[in-house]
């Protein structure tokens, strides 16, 4: 089997496998990381503004939900971690919300900084998010398939959404080995193997 074909009957159902690890860097500053994930979409940035802000859209691609719009300053929202092994809910404020161009916010910890460029008849979409390290890599797989699950919503063609253990059939451990050879660091497995016996 090739890294381009389907890793099992689901993906070939649903019609979708990523592409290759693409359109990201890390950004360090000492112990601080910033992952920057660029995407071009064929979607205006109303559109996509829309799609991120909006709870209804976010339960369709984002890896959490929101039980309310992201789209004001000072919102407060609580933010509910979607596939993770227990509930993580963490209430976030909006600290940025220039629509249709600028999105901030806090999620678990790690500021979340999306802006958004009119471009070539659609938007380049980026995202700036401080993580751990250790997980730069996982962060950028996971990004990857939302990015393209979110491609496929506003196209009309919505697959719902692949995070947590469900994207690892859609070739998240892939996604995750290849962002770690670009990023230079170790590639994190998942799941986290237990102790040896």
């Amino acid at each position: 089997m090739t890294d381009r074909e389907p890793d099992d009957v689901q993906t070939v159902l649903l019609g979708y496998a990523p592409g290759p690890a693409s359109g990201a860097q890390v950004r360090k500053d000492g112990e601080k990381w910033t992952l920057i994930l660029v995407r071009e979409l064929r979607h205006s940035p109303e559109k996509v503004w829309q799609a991120l802000t909006d709870p209804a859209h976010l339960r369709e691609w984002a890896p959490f939900d929101a039980d309310g719009s992201l789209g004001t300053v000072g919102a407060t929202v609580k933010l509910t971690t979607v596939g993770a092994p227990a509930p993580h809910v963490t209430e976030t404020k909006v600290t940025r919300a220039d629509a249709p161009r600028a999105l901030e916010y806090n999620w678990g910890g790690f500021d979340m900084r999306w802006e958004l460029e009119a471009f070539g008849g659609g938007t380049r979409l980026t995202l700036r998010a401080n993580i751990d390290r250790r997980f730069i890599s996982m962060g950028a797989a996971g990004w990857h398939i939302c990015f393209d699950v979110l491609d496929r919503l506003l196209s009309g063609t919505p697959i719902g959404r692949i995070v947590g253990p469900e994207a690892v059939k859609f070739g998240w451990q892939r996604l995750n080995a290849e962002y770690a050879k670009r990023f230079g660091v170790e590639t994190p497995g998942w799941p986290p193997s237990g102790p040896k016996r």
